[in-house]
């Protein structure tokens, strides 16, 4: 019985000790970042739940046409409920209720999860490489696991092995360091296109340097060994721009400027052809004027211009590009409305709202996102087994204890 009491005791003690330190969190200043951990947790949380708005906007009409959406939908406003089949780069559940996400959110809980568990500000990318090989080598051990007659969970776990099939054959070359064997499972990675693969995470590493738009860049770099060409130059810019709109007090110049000033790999200096994604963001800026100029529909004149830069794949990382930062311009960095355009556009709708809602979701905080951030939070954790709010609480005290070392 006394043992019984002792540990009541100590139960309530611990009980405190969290509380008092939620309270901490709240009013402690981070002086390397310039901002009160509550400010800190409100712009990692901007970024995590702001991407997964995008995610859930899209996912009901993921790689439709804009004649479908309006066909079905209308003009997109909101979130809306998806009745719609599973796979292994959308949601593994049929039919979820309006907030539910596909595999751009599991990338942000796969990549925060990576980050929470570094001990350095310096990225290994070998050490990304592993944590997807790990998480695909769990789902393949998970068959043996199931005992069922019932093929529903083998097919389940199937969706699991599907998604990272592709990035599990880059992988381990890459952790083994056999050179050529990488290079060769890279050229087919999801065979051979120019794929947005960096782009599914970088504002997620983006969100681990708070206002380091250039560390961000590096480091998203680094981890962006599934990516081709000028991809890795676009990937590391989103993660930059997250970084740059978490600073305290972030401009929409602060954004805009990242595209111009960070280019740490000499990609301006490429003989005959320069720098791609700078003319990506020359193209957005011209498209928006034009639009904005036109005397029809402005909204529609800026999807039509875009309808003339389609790449053969809707994920090619070039064209995510200039999706998503056409919309960012044409809405004058207004969360909701970009959101919009992106959904409304159609192609990969889900991944271009995602990467725009994490790098505009870090810049206005989570406070200022949308009422749907409540619903997409309480879908993502009872129908998804994803608690956003704990991972951005983590991902925060993991970033304060990195810049007080």
């Amino acid at each position: 019985m006394k043992k019984y009491i002792l540990l009541l005791v100590f139960l309530n003690l611990f009980s405190c000790q969290v509380e008092e330190k939620k309270v901490s969190f709240e009013n402690k200043i981070v002086k390397q970042l310039d901002l009160t951990e509550a400010e800190l947790y409100d712009k990692v949380l901007g970024v995590l739940v702001g991407s997964a708005i995008g995610d859930a906007m899209g996912a009901p009409t993921e790689m439709w046409s804009r004649e479908s959406i309006h066909l079905e939908y209308g003009f997109v406003k909101d979130l809306d409920s998806m009745v719609r089949e599973v796979s292994p780069e959308g949601t593994w559940k049929a039919n979820l209720p309006a907030g539910g996400t596909t595999d751009d959110t599991r990338w942000k809980k796969l990549t925060f999860e990576y980050l929470i568990a570094q001990k350095s500000r310096n990225l290994l990318p070998k050490d990304f490489a592993n944590k997807i090989l790990d998480t695909y080598k769990s789902s393949l051990e998970n068959y043996g696991k199931i005992e069922s007659f019932d093929p529903a969970p083998y097919e389940e776990n199937t969706l699991r092995v599907a998604w990272l099939q592709e990035w599990a054959k880059v992988s381990k070359p890459y952790v083994e360091g056999n050179i050529d064997e990488f290079q060769i499972a890279l050229s087919k990675f999801y065979g051979g296109e120019m794929v947005c693969a960096g782009l599914l995470y970088a504002p997620a590493i983006g969100a681990f340097y708070p206002g380091d738009a250039e560390k961000a860049y590096n480091e998203m770099f680094k981890l962006s060994i599934y990516d081709i060409g000028y991809a890795r130059d676009i990937s590391a810019l989103a993660a930059a721009m997250t970084a740059a709109g978490m600073k305290k007090n972030a401009q929409k110049n602060d954004l805009l400027g990242v595209l111009r000033s960070q280019d740490p790999q000499g990609f301006f200096n490429s003989r005959l052809v320069g720098r791609a994604s700078y003319r990506i963001l020359r193209n957005a800026l011209s498209i928006v004027k034009q639009a904005k100029q036109s005397e029809k529909n402005s909204m529609q004149k800026a999807f039509e211009l875009l309808d003339q830069n389609l790449q053969d794949m809707p994920f090619h990382a070039g064209e995510i590009h200039l999706q998503i930062l056409t919309a960012i311009l044409f809405s004058d960095f207004d969360f909701t409305k970009t959101m919009q355009f992106l959904v409304n556009y159609g192609r990969d709708n889900d991944t271009t709202a995602a990467i725009a809602g994490g790098i505009l979701g870090g810049f206005v905080g989570f406070k200022n996102l949308p009422s749907d951030k409540s619903r997409v939070i309480s879908v993502s954790k009872e129908k998804l087994d994803t608690d956003l709010e704990s991972l951005a609480r983590r991902l925060t005290q993991k970033i304060i204890a990195l810049n007080l070392q």
